[in-house]
Parts: C-alpha cells; structure tokens; sequence
C-alpha cells in the first residue's frame, strides 16, 4: 500500500471479495488469490469506495494497471458482478462459469431432483433442463440419474457478453425466450 493512503476498512473489503466470490472478478479468469483494484485510480478518487473497488488477481490486476484491460470494461465487470450476484445463487454462477470456460459444450449434468437449484437460470430463459430416461447402470447401482442443463440461445448470448465485459440485461420478461 503506498505511503499515505489508508488501509481499506476491513468490512468494506469483506464485501468486495464475497461479491466476487472470493475469486478475480474477470469472468474468464475466477483466480486466486485476490487484491483489491480501484477502477479509478485512488490518486484521482481519494477515497475507497465499494463501486470503486475489484476483486482481481495479481495478474489481471497489473494487466489492468498496464491498460491490458481498460477502465470501461472493469467498470462493467463490477456492474455484472451486481447484476449476477443479485440473480442467480452460487450453482447458476458456478454454470455459467463452467459454460463460458467451455464454450463448446452444450450442455452440463446435474443430479436428478436438483433442478430447483438452476430455477431462475430456466425461469430467465437462459438454460433448459432436458429430462433423460434412467440408464440401466443408474437402475442398477440406486443412484437416481443425472439431467442435463442446457444454455438457451439467449444463455449463450448472456455468456458471450459477461465474457466480453458488456451489459448483462436484467430480464424484464421471466417468461423463456
């Protein structure tokens, strides 16, 4: 920390690492450990602020020191962090992730019954759930099967823009696309 600046107060800190999860904001990164960025540099703001600060990992925080990332794609990187956080709990989050870093696949396994977990990921139109029928060896061995969640169209949009550091729209519409 340079030399006159105050140290950021701990609950503020508390709150920028649970809004990222503990982990560097930069969707296509999610590593640790983390340090806190201002996304205004605190020479010009003076102050720290929660809509200021970032939770990145030393190195996108030096490529964002660099101008590798540039301010107007952190500022939307902190906004989606809002936006996805208020949403979606930690399994949706922890899908999209696995989808944006597989941008191949088209779908995940989940265990039967646990569809309520991806609720609002299906109810914003962004995945479906495709039912499968019990293989003989999920019979056989009691365990109750897997279904698959699947990205809409729409979540494949969603995904692209959260990794692009572009405005991920709230649903107006809960309805499926």
């Amino acid at each position: 920390m340079p030399q006159g600046r105050p140290a950021i107060p701990v609950p503020l800190q508390r709150q920028v690492l649970m809004e990222a999860g503990h982990r560097c904001a930069i969707p296509t990164c999610r590593s640790t450990p983390v340090e806190f960025a201002h996304i205004k540099p605190y020479a010009q703001a003076k102050e720290h602020t929660f809509d200021n600060l970032i939770a990145l990992c030393p190195t996108c925080h030096a490529r964002f020191d660099r101008g590798d990332i540039d301010a107007p794609s952190m500022r939307q990187y902190k906004l989606n962090l809002g936006l996805l956080h208020g949403r979606y709990g930690p399994l949706e989050l922890q899908a999209l992730q696995w989808f944006a870093s597989h941008p191949n696949q088209l779908e995940i396994n989940i265990p039967r019954g646990m569809d309520w977990a991806f609720g609002n990921l299906t109810l914003d139109g962004l995945a479906t759930v495709e039912d499968r029928p019990p293989t003989w060896a999920s019979v056989h061995d009691g365990s109750i099967g897997t279904v698959g969640l699947r990205l809409t169209g729409k979540g494949h949009e969603a995904v692209r823009r959260i990794i692009k550091a572009e405005p991920v729209e709230p649903t107006d519409d809960p309805s499926p696309a």
